[in-house]
């Protein structure tokens, strides 16, 4: 069984651009609520919930992030930058689990894997701070030998493969190219006794060609399942998801 963890980001994209100036923690008028929306894709299923609190705070919250480990039932993984401010908030928050990520200025949403190999010493001391503290990290990497080899040797339990190349090229002639990357990529994380889990860009027609790759753990999905909640409600959106990674 694939496991599902469910990215509620974009829930509160919506929020900030009504609700930006508000005192969201205290104004009953203030929605969606994230948290709330992580409720219920748990009682719909999901396997955990992923939150990405950004440097430049442009949807999650520190207090939706509070909220998050205070309230849900099953795993809260925290999407982070490699920073010291986000290994002390880390620290502090002690979420199940973390994942390192890269953050551009002028993305709307994360674009890329991290670069563990150009921003070595970062990384590595951000997973020995979350190895002593008995958090489980993962790097969100692109499905390259030396990313994911390096992945092994600095001690991250887990990688994320990003599969947005994949499906940027799901429509073009590059994608049987992409998916063979995949592919690979999974092998030789699980060669190297990596727990390997994939995200980004993976929707409701794609999983049917993800869900093969070999040795996947997990899943994290956003994007998709915020977009087909708007029509059919975020339960029946996770409900299907589960139901397509799942067969």
């Amino acid at each position: 069984m694939l496991l599902l963890g469910v990215n509620i980001d974009h829930a509160a994209t919506v929020r900030q651009a009504r609700y930006r100036l508000a005192d969201q923690a205290n104004d009953p008028a203030v929605e969606p609520d994230p948290v709330a929306l992580a409720m219920a894709a748990e009682r719909a299923g999901a396997d955990g919930i992923t939150i990405h609190l950004r440097e430049d705070r442009r949807h999650i919250q520190e207090h939706d992030v509070w909220r998050a480990r205070g309230t849900i039932a099953t795993r809260l993984n925290l999407e982070m930058s490699c920073t010291p401010a986000m290994t002390e908030f880390a620290l502090r928050l002690k979420p199940d689990s973390v994942c390192l990520v890269p953050e551009n200025r002028t993305e709307v949403t994360t674009e890329g894997g991290l670069d563990i190999v150009g921003n070595r010493d970062r990384v590595q001391a951000t997973i020995e701070a979350m190895n002593a503290a008995g958090i489980s990290t993962s790097l969100f990497i692109d499905p390259e030998p030396e990313q994911i080899e390096l992945g092994a040797k600095l001690r991250a339990p887990w990688i994320e493969l990003h599969t947005g190349a994949y499906a940027n090229s799901y429509y073009t002639p590059r994608r049987a190219a992409e998916l063979a990357r995949l592919r690979h990529g999974a092998e030789l994380g699980h060669r190297c006794g990596l727990t390997v889990n994939a995200g980004h860009g993976i929707n409701y027609v794609n999983i049917a060609e993800v869900r093969t790759l070999p040795h996947l753990h997990e899943l994290n999905i956003g994007h998709s399942i915020i977009s087909r909640a708007l029509f059919t409600g975020i339960e029946e959106a996770v409900r299907e998801m589960k139901a397509r990674m799942n067969p």
